[in-house]
């Protein structure tokens, strides 16, 4: 007779598989995916070494869903402020400002999600999330096209722009080997880091010098 999974071991192994998980997103968030050590993750984990691979590949596979899993969350909160009220430069700001400062809130997991060395199948993972946020930004600059507070322009390419210039401006101060990290963490600094950002980039989509 062929072995048939049970409802209850299918839940477990889900059980397990989530914490498998849950751990190596704490690890990346304290350290980054190249400090994230399979050893240290299924010690957190309670499970033996060879567990984890049971649920995942391979550490790249298991690290691209925990890439996956982040993202979803960073892009979640973009998507909900581009969804507030007010005109699309409004909406703008507000996902702008959301993505800036969530970034310098949490600098080792936005310093891994934006530009740390990750292998092949993590850095497919980065393109699809740069794409998904372009997508969001390219809707809401056709919408500001079509109410008038944006001019006229290519959308894709202007919200591809964005996202760059957004990332790239957060490479420096979210580096671990900035040597100034610390006072790059602090408030005022954060405020007028982000604030730059968001003129620049609305400056550049209107035409209009904030």
């Amino acid at each position: 007779m062929a072995y048939r999974e049970t409802e209850k071991m299918r839940l477990r192994k889900a059980a397990a598989r989530q914490r498998i998980a849950e751990c190596t997103y704490e690890c990346v968030a304290e350290g980054g995916f190249r400090n994230a050590r399979i050893t240290r993750i299924a010690q957190l984990a309670d499970v033996a070494t060879g567990t984890i691979y049971r649920h995942f590949e391979s550490k790249e596979d298991l690290f691209a869903e925990i890439f996956r899993q982040a993202t979803q969350r960073e892009i979640a909160k973009v998507t909900k402020a581009l969804a507030t009220p007010g005109s699309a430069t409004e909406r703008l700001e507000k996902a702008l400002r959301q993505f800036a400062e969530r970034a310098l809130k949490g600098p080792v997991m936005a310093w891994s999600l934006i530009a740390e060395p990750v292998d092949p199948k993590v850095e497919e993972e980065r393109l699809a999330y740069r794409k998904a946020y372009a997508g969001l930004f390219e809707q809401a600059i056709r919408e500001g096209i079509e109410e008038g507070c944006i001019p006229d322009q290519n959308a894709r390419q202007s919200s591809t722009c964005l996202v760059g210039a957004i990332a790239e401006s957060l490479v420096g101060p979210l580096s671990p080997t900035q040597t100034n990290l610390a006072a790059a963490k602090e408030t005022e600094n954060n405020d007028q880091l982000v604030n730059t950002i968001i003129c620049f980039c609305l400056q550049g989509l209107t035409g209009i010098r904030r």
